[in-house]
């Protein structure tokens, strides 16, 4: 069994002993500990937390733990019942509610579920509010309310046509051209969430055939719930028969984002924000953030508007923090997250297809017809394993002395950009590991390159 408790969150397989799982006991010290945080730091007057789930099998359990927990500790609580983590953190703006949860274990596998913690902007934790819930429950400092002041509880399921409806409003959505354009998707919704709320949502596109594959919410994954091209060969198979422009992917939760072309290749994950934005900025120029393990591409695009990229450390909330001090227009991460301020600062596979339909009605050409206007590049993951007594930090610090006439970024890590390539190492918190992540303009070079700096770290690290 798997407990692991961090700044964003917690989250666990289901069972086993207290402190080894995510089991009631643990659910309910966390859910305290938050509710504190809250009490504390909230400037909303209003005394509602959001509930938002996603549908899997221990759903039920967590939430009737979460939403007791809530109401014991003085909170109204607003559950929305089946909605995807963008959902969610709309809800929470809405009801101008001073917090929410949302109860999903993203892309990991069926016996996992998690708490995400959201402040009243609908927005996840900082880490310093995030290591402040971590403190609050180690220390057990948290007191229930009394019999007169216990919490409400009421259930609102209206919230996913308010959040289609505000992805509708939205002035780069365009209904007629996608109507228009008698668009035939495809669908696979991996049996939770997006299987309920994105047929509503191409519907009202004007999409004139929508096929779903595993919409069914039972929260018993048909396949490996992360969207990636090695667990999704029956949507590109039903793609390679023809007959559909596109087919979208989502993960459990629904903020992220895969595409398939009509030709049943993939699109690449990477692409889906470098596609968005390009929209966006043809439209409305201006800033571009994404993390500093994402592709290239964004910057390449973005300069092509004559406008600024910048890169932030990795994690949503550092993303939206940079797209705040920059003043972004639109965001996101490499792993299909697209992040688009004009709806709201987080990861929301909404706002992205109905962006990137828009953006493919007006640009006439086949799917993958569309991607091969991008730059290709090809990112290769890796990673070093090291002993527990390894200094991390002084290698990195040596790496970045050896490549210091390259462009460096150390805000994360440490990340070399050279002229046609780059290279991102990453020191794990958990385990004494460095991930790397190199680009370039073919895979064979980004393997190679990332080799290189591997082989650098291992001879710094004898």
């Amino acid at each position: 069994m798997t407990l692991i408790k961090s700044i964003s969150g917690i989250r666990g397989t289901i069972g086993g002993h207290a402190s080894e799982g995510l089991n009631p006991l643990d659910i309910v010290k966390f859910t305290s500990a938050y509710a504190t945080l809250i009490r504390k730091t909230t400037t909303v007057k209003s005394n509602k937390i959001v509930v938002g789930r996603d549908a899997r099998i221990s759903g039920e359990m967590v939430k009737n733990v979460v939403c007791g927990t809530l109401m014991g500790m003085g909170f109204d609580v607003v559950n929305i019942g089946l909605a995807s983590t963008p959902t969610t953190e709309l809800a929470v703006t809405m009801e101008g509610a001073c917090g929410g949860i949302i109860l999903t274990a993203s892309h990991n596998p069926r016996q996992w579920n998690a708490l995400k913690l959201l402040n009243e902007h609908g927005e996840f934790l900082n880490a310093e509010e995030g290591n402040e819930v971590l403190r609050i429950a180690a220390a057990e400092e948290f007191d229930y309310a009394d019999i007169d002041n216990l919490g409400s509880y009421r259930e609102d399921n209206t919230y996913d046509d308010k959040h289609i409806d505000a992805v509708l409003a939205l002035k780069l959505v365009d209904v007629e051209a996608i109507r228009n354009a008698k668009f035939k998707v495809a669908i696979d919704c991996v049996n939770s969430v997006g299987g309920v709320i994105l047929p509503k949502l191409l519907e009202r596109l004007g999409v004139e055939k929508v096929e779903g594959l595993y919409c069914e919410p039972t929260g018993d994954f048909q396949h490996n719930p992360e969207p990636l091209e090695k667990n999704l060969g029956d949507i590109m198979g039903l793609m390679a028969k023809g007959g559909y422009d596109v087919a979208f992917v989502v993960d459990p939760d629904v903020d992220r984002l895969a595409m398939i072309c009509e030709d049943g290749k993939m699109y690449g994950e990477e692409y889906t924000l470098v596609t968005v934005a390009d929209y966006v900025l043809k439209h409305t120029p201006g800033n571009t953030v994404s993390n500093l393990s994402s592709t290239r591409a964004l910057r390449d695009v973005t300069r092509k508007y004559g406008c600024e990229y910048n890169a932030s450390a990795v994690g949503e909330v550092n993303v939206v923090a940079k797209i705040r001090a920059t003043n972004a227009v639109i965001g996101g991460e490499g792993n299909g997250g697209v992040i688009y301020p004009e709806s709201h600062c987080g990861r929301d596979a909404l706002v992205g297809i109905a962006l990137f339909l828009s953006h493919l009605a007006h640009e006439g050409k086949t799917v993958s017809e569309l991607r091969a206007t991008y730059p290709p590049y090809f990112i290769a993951k890796n990673r070093i394993d090291l002993t527990p007594d390894t200094d991390v930090d002084a290698i990195l610090a040596k790496v970045k002395e050896m490549y210091k006439d390259e462009e460096v970024n150390d805000i994360d890590g440490v990340k070399i950009d050279f002229p046609d390539k780059w290279v991102h190492l990453r020191k794990s918190n958990t385990e004494p590991i460095i991930r790397v992540y190199s680009e370039a303009s073919t895979m064979e070079a980004a393997d190679e390159i990332g080799q290189k700096i591997m082989d650098v770290v291992y001879s710094l690290a004898k």
